[in-house]
């Protein structure tokens, strides 16, 4: 009974320690929460209480080489809509589709956007009508959650005219946002999805910028204005293209709704692109704010595939604008001169196992290499192939740079067909399928030999010039030329007065300009079970060339018809350019 004060006093020490130990805890926690991680809570107070609001930038400004625009962005309005849960959207969307006309479509897309961004306002309408705007601004009470706000658009001022060059714009995907080269980016933003709108995302990409505003625990907009300070977004600097647009519009005038095929138009000495057009062509300022389902579908369902590009990714059969081809091999070769003449005359023909027809039934006769080009005779080059030999000519056309891209600058360039050695044969047909006599169409551009016309207008560059090819670009920058022709310069010459000839007197006779010298290269091309594609490659004018024009007309009969639409187009080129100069001088 002596001990029991002092273990009284012992417990109650105890508990006092407990007590003031608890008390410091307690009081540490405090002086944790509120002082030393006050900027923490607070951001998530914030967080919880506001949110952002991505205000959109308009992307760079395309224009040509005389400061035309190509691309530009107009006003425009986007309708978004903030909710907690996904339900909660859902619904929202379903009332709203009493007031607008959003399809279910619209919906599932609307919520998808939610799942990727759940702190973003999901996006309804990114190009929203201003009738639209109106009838959800007059009921904008209904819908707490709904925010509307200008956002600017793309708008390509020709259309159609330079849909394969310029391309279009469109949402990125889930599956874009996870590549490397979007990994800045976020939900609901707009790329470049092809031509130039692609191949420059990165110099056209606008910075975007943001506001904030205020909600209450149920995502209702409290406040919409003066929470934070708004970031404002920036636009990139122009980007400065080397098309003539109003070449690309004559282009796309003459091919009209009939025609179809491509137009590439290059200064020989830089490589710079001056026009690129492929027909049948589509507008593109219809996939602004989304491609309408019915339009998309009746794009893919168009037998004659207006969204393929002709000029860089079709590949066909270059005729006898390849025999330019043949011709410098043998030059360079030393087999041959301009003055040389075959052992065997043009008489419509030439047997090698069977009879391999000269597109003039009467024939040409006993003619030198310089006629051969003029009068473009099959049977001439079937014997300059022939003499040049199977291998040497698939290995000069490799070194032609026949056998890989142009290089451009757009996307979705495809590889030319050409084969390198015998072993494509081998692998193609069999080695019994196939026999030696293929020299002989490959010597006039036909067999296994397929072109995009981007590609056969670089290599015109080296003949219409000094021997170098120049590499096509769209966006001016340092001009890339390579050496390909190692003819000295009495042959080039001689090769260049063929080609004069060509337009003077030979093939291409009907397509002369009175006042313009013009040079280049006919070329029909056989399709199996179509009409022929009819081909034209020249420069102009001959002796000071500032235009290569390729041209293909799918289906078009014969390589004059194509002749009469490129010299067109370099007479429009050069009456412009010359008037332009005139007035710059006055």
């Amino acid at each position: 009974m002596s001990n029991h004060p002092n273990a009284v006093l012992r417990r109650a020490r105890v508990a006092r320690g407990l007590l003031i130990g608890l008390f410091l805890l307690l009081g540490g926690a405090f002086f944790r929460a509120q002082v030393l991680e006050n900027e923490t809570y607070l951001l998530a107070s914030e967080s919880n209480r506001l949110r952002e609001v991505p205000l959109p930038g308009a992307r760079g400004i395309i224009y040509d080489r005389n400061g035309q625009i190509i691309a530009e962005n107009l006003p425009g309005y986007s309708v978004s809509i903030l909710s907690p849960t996904e339900d909660s959207l859902r619904s929202a969307l379903r009332t709203l589709a009493t007031v607008v006309d959003i399809d279910s479509a619209q919906q599932e897309l609307a919520v998808r956007r939610f799942r990727r961004a759940r702190t973003r306002p999901a996006v309804i309408f990114n190009d929203a009508s201003f009738q639209i705007v109106s009838v959800l601004e007059e009921r904008r009470a209904e819908f707490p959650g709904l925010i509307i706000q200008s956002s600017p658009k793309r708008y390509y001022p020709d259309g159609p005219a330079v849909a394969a060059l310029v391309g279009y714009t469109g949402e990125i995907s889930e599956a874009d946002l996870a590549k490397e080269r979007y990994e800045s980016y976020k939900a609901g933003q707009q790329i470049g999805r092809a031509g130039l709108e692609a191949q420059y995302e990165e110099l056209l990409r606008a910075r975007e910028g943001q506001r904030f505003v205020e909600v209450d625990a149920r995502n209702r907009v409290v406040r919409d204005n003066g929470v934070r300070p708004e970031v404002q977004p920036e636009a990139p600097p122009p980007l400065r293209t080397n098309i003539d647009i109003d070449l690309q519009r004559y282009a796309h005038e003459y091919y009209g709704d009939s025609l179809r095929g491509a137009v590439v138009a290059l200064d020989p000495k830089t490589g710079g692109v001056l026009a690129l057009y492929s027909a049948p062509s589509y507008d593109v300022n219809r996939f602004i704010g989304g491609i309408p389902v019915s339009y998309f579908r009746q794009l893919n369902e168009d037998k004659h595939t207006p969204m393929y590009n002709r000029a860089v990714a079709g590949t066909y059969a270059p005729a006898s604008t390849w025999k330019l081809a043949t011709a410098v091999m043998g030059l360079e070769r030393g087999l041959v001169t301009m003055d040389t003449r075959m052992p065997q005359p043009c008489t419509g023909g030439y047997w090698m196992g069977r009879v391999f027809k000269c597109w003039d039934k009467k024939g040409h006769g006993d003619i030198t290499l310089a006629q051969a080009i003029a009068k473009s005779c099959d049977v001439y080059f079937y014997q300059l192939g022939l003499r040049i030999g199977l291998d040497s000519l698939l290995a000069g056309g490799v070194r032609l740079r026949f056998d890989r891209k142009s290089g451009v600058d757009l996307p979705f360039e495809k590889t030319p067909t050409w084969p390198d050695t015998r072993k494509y044969f081998d692998r193609q047909y069999g080695p019994r399928g196939w026999n030696p006599s293929v020299v002989l169409s490959l010597s006039i551009g036909q067999a296994d030999n397929a072109q995009t016309p981007i590609n056969m207008a670089k290599f015109y560059t080296a003949l219409a010039t000094d021997g170098y090819a120049a590499t096509p670009q769209i966006v001016a920058r340092e001009p890339e030329r390579e050496k390909i022709l190692n003819l000295t310069p009495e042959q080039l010459q001689g090769i260049k007065d063929a080609l004069s000839d060509v337009v003077s007197r030979g093939t291409a006779a009907g397509a002369q300009i009175k006042g313009l010298t013009i040079a280049g290269k006919t070329g029909t091309a056989q399709v199996n079970g179509q009409k022929d594609n009819a081909w034209f490659v020249g420069y102009a004018p001959a002796d000071n060339p500032k235009i290569v024009v390729a041209i293909i007309v799918e289906e078009g009969l014969h390589g004059s018809s194509a002749a009469r639409v490129a010299t067109k187009l370099m007479e429009r080129y050069l009456k412009t350019t010359l008037t332009m100069a005139n007035t710059i001088t006055d």
